[in-house]
Formats: C-alpha cells, structure tokens, sequence
C-alpha cells in the first residue's frame, strides 16, 4: 500500500561513524545520530564505524549504496581540514548529484553557533543510487545541529514545500 505525502513514511537508515580515535563505546556522534532517527520514527538500519581510509569509506558506503532496503546513509566524521579528513574526497566522486544546498545551509546555521569556525567544515550531501548521503562532522554539537535544522525535515514526507522522501521510496519499490 503506497503511503500518502501527507504521512510520516520512516526509512532505513544507516550510520557511519569516520574516525581514528573512536570506538563503539565512546562513539558520541554517531549514538546521537541513530537515536535521533529512531525517535523520529525512522529504522537505524546499520551502524558501522571505519577510521579515516578513503577506501573503507567508499567500500562502506558502496555497500549501502547497492542495497535496496538502504534509503539515506548519515555519515559523521572525517570532514575537516586535518591530514586524515578524507570523507569527501572518498564519498562525493560516489555521488550521481551533489546537494549542493545542504552544506551551504549547514555552514550557515553553525556560524550562529560556532562563529568563522563553520569554514573549516566540508559538510555534504549527495544521492547515489536513490540513496540521500549526509557527510557531517564529527562534532555531536554538529550532528544536533545537522539532524535537528536541516535532515529531520528534508527526511519527513509532511515536511513543505519539499523534502526528498518520494525519491528514496522509489528506491524501496523497485
């Protein structure tokens, strides 16, 4: 039965959590992340962390990106200017269309939190397969900030005057 765009419609969601230093138990970013899209009503579909390896990240999220039951992927981490960050360069070439918007609108909303330390983020967004793909820093303030402000409503059928949930369905129904 086919949802209407009025109604909540919760998507399989997976978590990636980028980083050299984290481990499950202390992976702050990444728990805020998952329990902000399961109250939401979404399914944390996986949850997986990866260090900072350009092809971990790409072998990771290509996984997801094949998978049918996969509609959104939250990737945190790994988008700075430090030696390591790579979450760009692995997942944007990835990418068949780049949101440009999401990390112009995220820079702009954390200036009001963070000051001119917003340009030192490298935040993204992309679809790849019907698959959206959120890269946000690693930061849990920024994860709030991101989930809270801009994906919670572009991943909410109810959300107007648009929100990217009637792409990712087609996804499901194929």
């Amino acid at each position: 039965m086919a949802q209407s765009e009025t109604q909540f419609y919760p998507l399989n969601i997976a978590v990636l959590t980028v980083s050299d230093t984290r481990t499950e138990a202390n992976d702050t970013s990444g728990d805020l992340l998952a329990d902000r899209l399961t109250t939401a009503g979404h399914t944390l579909f996986q949850r997986q962390l990866v260090i900072d390896d350009v092809y971990q990240l790409r072998a990771a999220v290509s996984a997801w990106i094949a998978n049918a039951a996969v509609n959104v992927v939250l990737v945190t981490g790994g988008t700075g200017f430090a030696a390591r960050d790579s979450t760009p360069e692995a997942l944007a070439p990835l990418f068949d269309k780049q949101v440009e918007g999401f990390g112009e609108l995220f820079r702009h909303i954390s200036y009001g939190e963070i000051g001119t330390s917003t340009i030192q983020s490298r935040a993204l967004a992309g679809i790849a397969n019907h698959t959206l793909i959120f890269c946000v820093p690693g930061s849990t303030n920024a994860c709030a900030t991101a989930w809270d402000k801009v994906i919670a409503d572009q991943l909410d059928a109810r959300h107007r005057p648009c929100n990217f949930v009637g792409m990712l369905k087609k996804k499901a129904t194929q």
